[in-house]
């Protein structure tokens, strides 16, 4: 693979844009305009596993649901839905006037009506294994599914799973047309065709991706006046994230997601608030997300320290969470005192998990040592770079029980391997929830799920939790399931199989001009209702 200098990216990045802005400049206030770093691998809902291309597809794509601010399921493609009593049948009613993106394969009238054979197709191309979508895994529990007739899709699972209908929401299960898929094959990556409120214009891949407004689409907000407001959406790819928070601090782009080492102190004061150089023309706004960050133990390492539940409890009493917050994060994101369920999941519970006790981490540290005969309890941490300042706090706080830490660093890729095979005693990661039930945190924990087949990197193996994890399916009251899993995330912790750091949270920042974009806890980009004055 080439890989081309930032310096002809950036100009490249110059070129273009002047040439998109001068074919829109009647309508620049309606252009919303963003950079985004990690730059985008695919336009095909299927493939999009990452935040980035699901911020994409989320423009271009619609499915059966979709999601509010608050996480709550609404009708999308679907306009109502009927689930059987024994929960294995859904039964979804469908629009009869949403239509794709104009392209000419579609006949005289460019374009034509979604029925539900279309999502027949959608759904049997997400599980061809010939096709394999990263995104194969949410029809996992379907047992079979059909078109009755335009209007009416069927879906019927293998076992009950309350939390099936908030899976429907994922872009995976978007809706696309067979025959402009099948025309396009592998390439359908670079020409999508969907229902969303932007149709795709144009791909510079590296350097610039342009959506126009779909004058056909079918919602309309409370008023009555068609969505979206805005006229275009236009993404450069400048991969260096001070460039790209340059870039929004002189005006030249609307909108910048999170917040980096490199300029968090540049634009947020040490409690989280906006400095004053930018209070006039920036607005900041912040939420719960639903991602946990962790440090977590092989069990199955045969190390006496990893192994043993007094040191696994030391880590987690020895060092200041809030202090690490305030310190490395300009106190954004909330100290994980509670469990792995994250702020905002039913099952969370800030009572089940371990606050800062330096005296008692000392303690345990010091019976470890009587007990096994060890002087001097050494464990190595492996973390990559972007996450190396809160792994050597750690370490000094640490210090102070009379734990030795190791600070290890790979690439992320690496890391990513070595934990799933068990090469590494301790590593730092994180879980961004794919649906919105905590069963999704909770099943990494599950016995059958072990790495590297699974997600159970940890290798923990309860048969309490695991009769509770099975117990859960068949549940469907939400209060009774929240109780289950607030008592399985209690067990995960109550054995020390991790140390959670922090839940995270949803930080953007908009130009003053800016209104409508809104925040959500898996922190999906919603362009519909923005509006640029």
């Amino acid at each position: 693979m080439k890989y081309l200098s930032p310096y002809v990216l950036l100009l490249g990045f110059l070129l273009l844009n002047s040439c998109f802005n001068n074919t829109l400049s009647s309508k620049d206030h309606l252009v919303f305009r963003y950079n985004e770093h990690a730059n985008i691998n695919t336009l095909d809902p299927a493939f999009s596993r990452t935040l980035q291309d699901t911020w994409v597809c989320n423009q271009l794509f619609n499915g059966l649901v979709q999601l509010d601010e608050d996480l709550n399921i609404l009708p999308s493609i679907a306009k109502s839905w009927v689930i059987s009593e024994d929960g294995l049948t859904y039964s979804f009613s469908l629009r009869d006037d949403v239509y794709f993106h104009k392209h000419e394969l579609f006949g005289k009238d460019s374009t034509r009506i979604v029925v539900a054979n279309d999502f027949k197709y959608s759904f049997n191309r997400l599980r061809d294994e010939k096709i394999a979508a990263p995104g194969n895994w949410v029809l996992k529990k379907v047992d079979d599914f059909e078109a009755i007739n335009d209007t009416l899709f069927k879906i019927k699972l293998k076992q009950p799973f309350p939390a099936f209908i908030g899976l429907l929401s994922m872009k995976y299960c978007s809706v696309i047309p067979k025959e402009i898929a099948e025309h396009y094959g592998s390439d359908f990556r670079s020409h999508p065709i969907g229902t969303g409120p932007f149709k795709f214009k144009r791909w510079e891949e590296n350097i610039k991706l342009v959506f126009r407004k779909n004058h056909s689409y079918f919602e309309k907000d409370s008023t009555g006046a068609p969505l979206p407001y805005l006229e275009a959406v236009s993404i450069t790819f400048l991969p260096d994230k001070q460039s790209e928070f340059l870039q929004f601090a002189q005006g030249n782009t609307d909108f910048l997601n999170s917040l980096d080492a490199s300029y968090k102190d540049e634009l947020l004061t040490a409690d989280g608030r906006l400095r004053n150089t930018y209070k006039e023309t920036v607005n900041m706004i912040q939420g719960p997300y639903l991602n946990s960050e962790y440090l977590g133990f092989y069990l199955d390492s045969k190390t006496p320290e990893i192994q043993s539940e007094l040191i696994r409890k030391a880590i987690n009493y020895g060092f200041d969470r809030k202090k690490m917050m305030v310190y490395l994060r300009n106190d954004i994101g909330n100290p994980a005192n509670g469990g792995f369920i994250p702020i905002g999941l039913a099952g969370h519970n800030k009572s089940i998990g371990f606050s800062y006790q330096p005296e008692k981490a000392k303690q345990l540290v010091e019976q470890f040592k009587k007990e096994s005969g060890i002087k001097n309890p050494e464990i190595t941490l492996t973390t990559t770079s972007n996450y190396l300042s809160f792994c050597e706090f750690i370490q000094r706080e640490l210090e102070k029980t009379g734990l030795i830490i190791n600070v290890d660093v790979m690439p992320e890729a690496t890391l990513r391997t070595a934990r799933s095979n068990g090469k590494v005693d301790m590593f730092r990661s994180s879980w961004i929830a794919d649906y919105l039930d905590a069963e999704n945190y909770l099943s990494i924990f599950y016995s059958k799920n072990f790495a590297p087949n699974g997600s159970n990197y940890f290798h923990f193996k309860n048969a309490q939790f695991d009769s509770l994890y099975d117990k859960a399916f068949t549940v469907t009251n939400i209060e009774e399931r929240k109780h289950l899993y607030t008592t399985m995330d209690s067990i995960a912790m109550q054995n020390a199989i991790m140390v959670p750091l922090y839940y995270d949270e949803v930080v953007r920042f908009t130009r003053k001009n800016i209104s409508g974009l809104g925040i959500n806890p898996i922190n999906l980009l919603d362009l519909r209702r923005v509006k640029k004055k």
